[in-house]
């Protein structure tokens, strides 16, 4: 049986609390966010692919998931999801992206190796097809037992994810489960249909805030402003460590930091601007690294959802300039950390 043409990923508006199933005519149910790679699962009954949201093929990356699917779904369908990668001991879990992101590798060699060291998941959330029936037009509600009936007994790497309509259970699990390296909430709409690259369900991630030190900025793409703002935090030994960037200015706004910060840009003895490198990775091959240096005595606020390990998990939002605090303030001890929750909890 043909697999149905790749479908874009149905997308969720971001919305500050949870909301409650009166909001929505037929209600909402809800599930715990996954931070991963969003993933379309297409299985003909032979052979699977695996679609990311930016509609990169993702299949090679994931032996061990086609594997899966190959020897596990009983029929054709379509499935939407998304791949995580666990880490830590039995009883204390986490997600794990940094080893997530070491799965996208060009060498098939190791691609296997990481494959069978640190074997990806795959949390199904929805169904899209299924033995031939095309599922978008029908009500999540249906969907979500269609969904359940097919994935729920497979087992190991094949999970449903959790799923309810309390809303009051919704809003303990945006708690909770954030130790355990999740994202936040999404709410769906029972009654409604399947809309690819529509923005039809709600999600309520984490916002905290934090001072951080200005440590340097890097350049604009186009060349003209500054592109990032590179952040820092102290360490309990005094050490200034990177903690991650912001960006997302304006033209008008990041050509004018330019400006703004040049008093503080660090030079050598011949008065050349000093630069810096930042660690390179998978994602940047090919990209231009390099930073301008800047003394570090400027500290400013930003928004954060979550962190990962030492380091802001994604990219944060300026908020303001803190003239108020001292830079040697900024310590990682200010940092909200949520309370340890065991993944293998959240999935069972």
């Amino acid at each position: 049986m043909a697999v149905p043409a790749p479908v874009s990923p149905m997308l969720a508006k971001a919305v500050d609390t949870v909301p409650e199933p009166a909001s929505v005519p037929g209600g909402l149910s809800y599930e715990p966010k996954w931070d991963g790679f969003r993933s379309i699962v297409s299985f003909d009954g032979t052979e699977s692919t695996i679609g990311s949201r930016g509609s990169k093929m993702l299949t090679r990356y994931f032996p061990e998931l086609t594997y899966a699917f190959e020897q596990s779904l009983p029929v054709p369908c379509v499935l939407d999801g998304e791949i995580v990668l666990r880490a830590g001991e039995p009883g204390n879990e986490h997600l794990s992206w940094e080893r997530l992101s070491q799965r996208i590798h060009p060498a098939a060699s190791r691609v296997r190796r990481l494959a069978d060291e640190t074997p990806a998941i795959f949390v199904a959330f929805d169904l899209l097809h299924l033995n031939g029936d095309s599922l978008l037009d029908t009500p999540f509600e249906q969907r979500r037992q269609a969904l359940a009936a097919l994935v729920g007994p497979l087992g190991d790497p094949i999970h449903l994810t959790r799923s309810t309509r309390d809303v009051d259970l919704a809003r303990r699990w945006l708690v909770e489960f954030e130790g355990a390296g999740l994202d936040g909430i999404v709410a769906k709409p029972l009654a409604a249909g399947y809309t690819p690259g529509k923005r039809t369900m709600f999600k309520v991630k984490h916002h905290r805030s934090a001072d951080v030190v200005l440590l340097g900025y890097r350049r604009h793409v186009s060349g003209s402003g500054v592109g990032a703002l590179l952040l820092g935090l102290y360490d309990a030994d005094g050490e200034l460590r990177s903690v991650g960037g912001a960006s997302a200015f304006s033209d008008v706004r990041r050509l004018a930091l330019v400006d703004e910060l040049e008093p503080l840009v660090l030079r050598d003895e011949a008065g050349e601007v000093l630069t810096g490198e930042t660690e390179k990775s998978r994602f940047s091959a090919g990209k231009d690294t390099s930073f301008v240096r800047l003394r570090p005595v400027r500290v400013l606020e930003v928004r954060y959802d979550h962190m990962e390990g030492d380091r802001f998990r994604h990219t944060v939002q300026f908020e303001r300039w803190r003239p108020d605090r001292d830079a040697r303030s900024c310590t990682f001890e200010q940092l909200e950390r949520p309370l340890s929750y065991d993944l293998g909890s959240v999935l069972d």
